[in-house]
């Protein structure tokens, strides 16, 4: 039987501390603290519901990050 694979680490962060920043600095500030996938969608954005370690999520109007959401 094979070995249970060891999730990808995710960073200890408060996703909260992004809103509020420009968003081309929010990606920078997030993958300098480890996140490996950064996603910046408009308001109202469909998407899917899976989740995925490692991940970050912005919601970014006019250039600003206004919600933020692992996975």
């Amino acid at each position: 039987m094979a070995p249970v694979p060891t999730p990808a680490a995710q960073p200890d962060d408060a996703p909260e501390a992004y809103v509020g920043l420009d968003a081309t600095r929010a990606e920078r500030l997030a993958r300098e603290r480890g996140w490996s996938t950064i996603r910046a969608l408009p308001p109202g954005t469909i998407i899917t519901m899976e989740y995925l370690t490692g991940r970050l999520n912005f919601e970014v109007a006019g250039e600003t990050v206004t919600r933020c959401w692992q996975g």
